[in-house]
């Protein structure tokens, strides 16, 4: 097991039958901050991302499109889901794909494991199965048709019929896990967050679990079950072990050692998988369950969840290619409270991105910088004695860098960057009433000049390191432009508010340049 200075994170791996939506990309840029916050805290941090290539789905997608279902993967990976990483400027340590033998290898070798210790029996199941969340689904999951599915029964969340679904399959003993479940849940009340997801699983597993189908036989994309090989894994089962196989499990003892437990962050929709089969598998096999499971909310679009299937899919380079990255990674943190549903709205972001990126952190840079350039020749002015309002920036920075640090911990990160910017406002309004433009004018008022924008840049300087987690593009430039050494993800985040001040400042072109938008 893993020690306190280590954290791993992971995001959900993401089915290939179609490109990226914004949806998805919010789920790997939350991931993405809370590895980079852990990173720069001085922990040893591994972030996991990756593509979930098995299953009926994937088989129909690629048939429908005249290829393989290999060929298929390959070529969405390659054009879709990896340049999405670059899209929003994900800094994973690994990739992992359900095809590689990494994992198909060992996922065997855990169904092995389990079949030996007898949590695994033969049986029929007869049951609605949705190929869209590759499920099976009882009746109160699902709803009377509309439209061309009038008289239909439909899943509530693709909105697509179901099917009728008779196999003989291999079952999981997981109804024996559920007081041990319970239990867990008891004694580690965050072990599933936020609390109303918590709430969920509970009552869920309060009313007793069924053993768990496991394998299909009805096609042959997928993991062979190795006692058995006209059976492929159930997918979700063979999904929900890429958290261990790409850690090592099965293959490099001392990496899994070091690694394991993770921190799973997932949409809600996916929760039960996660906080309910995924612990039992790995009670089952002797192994630590996850260090927790946070289930956030969905992005809406008109009211509804972002979906493809319903043509509510918005990709993330149409809003990078205007806004940029940065733009796009501190919107969705920022309006929306990490663990509930946000409505998306491109009258929002342009808001928040002109009012709270370019005006609020950008003009304060670009004025700091500016200033420090015009009254000192860009010399690093050194403070002198402390007026009330000058402690109190100083005093806000050391509150920031904690409050920050707190809400991380909590995985609260829209809490963590509302912190932060306290602080972004407090210096906005500092410059307001200390007029460092008009303390310029008279000699007399030279050592207060210095030291007003001395607590001025300072103050930036620990926005800088506090905010470079979610927009590393900015901070980074920004950074150069303090004259401050190393680049400021070598700076402890932790500690964000003793970072070393430089000796001369440099030009700062402007982080959030101003976008004409169409009346």
């Amino acid at each position: 097991m893993a020690d306190a200075s280590s954290f791993y994170v992971t995001t959900p791996i993401f089915y290939v039958n179609d490109v990226p939506h914004i949806g998805h990309a919010y789920t790997e840029v939350a991931a993405d901050v809370l590895a980079r916050w852990h990173r720069q805290a001085g922990e040893r941090t591994w972030m996991l991302t990756g593509t979930d290539e098995h299953g009926q789905k994937i088989l129909r997608t690629a048939t429908a499109n005249g290829v393989t279902p290999k060929e298929w993967a390959d070529k969405l990976v390659a054009e879709a889901w990896k340049p999405l990483l670059e899209t929003v400027d994900i800094a994973n340590d690994d990739f992992i794909r359900t095809t590689d033998a990494r994992h198909e290898e060992n996922v065997q070798r855990f169904l092995q494991h389990l079949f030996d210790e007898g949590h695994i029996y033969t049986g029929e199941y007869e049951g609605y199965y949705c190929v869209g969340c590759e499920e099976y689904k009882t009746e109160s999951q699902l709803v009377p048709g509309t439209g061309e599915y009038e008289g239909q029964l439909v899943c509530e969340i693709h909105s697509k019929p179901v099917e009728l679904l008779h196999e003989k399959n291999y079952f999981f003993r997981m109804s024996a896990f559920a007081e041990r479940l319970l239990a867990l849940y008891e004694e580690r009340p965050d072990f599933v967050q936020p609390e109303s997801a918590r709430n969920e699983v509970v009552s869920f597993v309060r009313q007793g679990l069924d053993d768990l189908s496991i394998s299909r036989s009805t096609f042959d994309w997928g993991v062979k079950v190795p006692w058995d090989e006209s059976h492929v894994v159930y997918v979700w089962f063979d999904a929900l072990l890429n958290y261990i196989t790409a850690a090592g499990y099965g293959q490099d003892d001392e990496a899994f050692a070091s690694r394991w437990p993770a921190q799973h962050v997932v949409g809600k929709d996916i929760l039960r998988f996660h906080a309910v089969i995924w612990p039992a598998m790995l009670m089952a096999a002797g192994l630590e369950v996850p260090r927790g499971v946070f289930g956030h909310g969905w992005l809406l679009v008109g009211g509804e969840k972002m979906s493809k299937s319903k043509l509510t899919g918005i990709a993330p380079e149409q809003i990078t290619d205007v806004f940029g990255s940065d733009a796009f990674r501190y919107y969705f943190l920022r309006a929306i409270a990490f663990g509930q549903d946000g409505s998306f709205s491109w009258e929002d972001l342009s808001a928040r991105y002109q009012a709270e990126l370019a005006n609020g952190f950008g003009n304060l840079a670009s004025r700091v910088i500016a200033m420090i350039t015009r009254y000192f020749d860009g010399a690093v002015p050194t403070a002198g004695a402390r007026t009330e309002a000058d402690e109190a920036i100083v005093a806000l920075e050391a509150k920031a860098t904690d409050s920050a640090w707190s809400a991380i911990d909590r995985i609260a990160i829209h809490e963590s960057l509302a912190a932060t910017w306290e602080l972004v406002d407090a210096l906005n309004g500092y410059i307001t009433s200390e007029e460092p433009w008009a303390l310029a004018k008279d000699p007399a008022d030279r050592e207060r000049l210095e030291t007003v924008l001395a607590t001025a840049y300072h103050g930036l300087g620990t926005l800088a390191v506090l905010l470079s987690p979610v927009l590393p593009k900015a901070t980074a430039k920004l950074w150069s432009a303090l004259g401050a050494e190393g680049t400021v993800q070598e700076q402890r985040i932790d500690q964000a508010n003793t970072w070393k001040p430089g000796t001369q400042v440099a030009a700062l072109e402007a982080l959030f340049p101003r976008i004409e938008t169409a009346e």
